[in-house]
């Protein structure tokens, strides 16, 4: 098995593996949007234009399945950038490695003497890896989520945002409370889960060597259509929540 490179700034473990990922996986999402709206035509679009306006009205219908349709205009471009940022993490992962191994005490990897000890004089680092087989990558977006939720709620629905915690009776409060703090948490390990068993299973076939060829393959394919369901779920759950915060009311009525 390998470790991940570790860098520590003013105390904090910054896992440079999955740094890199990020700023890969956002630089790739932001060129893609980009090149998609570059040279738009209504008479001649171009094959990437067409899969774009695919993805757009996916994710429009998306959202509308969760409110109302008058509702759904502002938080497209929100959907947008969340299926196609944590697709493409979920994939990062999945077309090569980057592993150098180390055979002295690095501290500024994090590499010790006692991780030496452990695999017999030498360690390999893996440069490489999906954003979202990081705990921390896929709470940080949960957490993005459930600071924006809240302050949807109480922007736009305060009143009965409010009154929800309390229904259908006070003594509920505890329990809503409850509720609402375990959204965010799974949210970022269901997310974190499919994906690092995905690659901890890649990595197992790898070790068969050219035996594990066909099956890598296989594995391959359909992580891709897992790492597809699993952007879609982060996704549509946001959208829920956020339609359960802001647009109570129209549900009562």
């Amino acid at each position: 098995m390998h470790e991940f490179p570790v860098l520590e700034v003013a105390g904090l473990r910054i896992d440079l593996s999955t740094f890199i990922a990020i700023i890969v996986s956002a630089i790739i999402t932001f060129v893609l949007a980009r090149l998609a709206v570059r040279n738009l035509s209504v008479e001649n679009p171009s094959k990437l234009q067409n899969f774009m306006e695919w993805v757009v009205e996916f994710v429009q219908s998306t959202i509308a399945s969760t409110m109302p349709l008058h509702r759904v205009k502002p938080y497209v471009s929100l959907g947008l950038t969340l299926i196609m940022f944590i697709f493409i993490s979920n994939l990062l992962g999945l077309p090569f490695g980057i592993v150098t191994e180390i055979h002295h005490v690095d501290e500024a990897l994090g590499v010790t003497k006692e991780m030496l000890d452990k695999y017999g004089g030498h360690v390999h680092l893996a440069w490489w890896k999906s954003p979202t087989a990081d705990l921390s990558v896929t709470f940080g977006l949960a957490v993005v989520v459930f600071i924006l939720i809240h302050f949807l709620g109480m922007k736009l629905n305060r009143k009965h945002y409010v009154e929800h915690y309390f229904k259908p009776f006070p003594i509920f409060f505890p329990l809503n409370i409850i509720e609402t703090l375990v959204k965010p948490l799974t949210l970022g390990i269901r997310l974190f889960a499919n994906i690092f068993a995905g690659e901890v299973l890649i990595a197992t076939i790898l070790m068969l060597g050219w035996v594990g060829i066909p099956f890598l393959a296989i594995w391959q394919g359909f992580s891709i259509f897992v790492g597809a369901i699993q952007a879609f779920l982060f996704t549509i759950l946001t959208m829920v929540y956020i339609s359960q915060a802001v647009i109570h009311e129209e549900h009562e009525h």
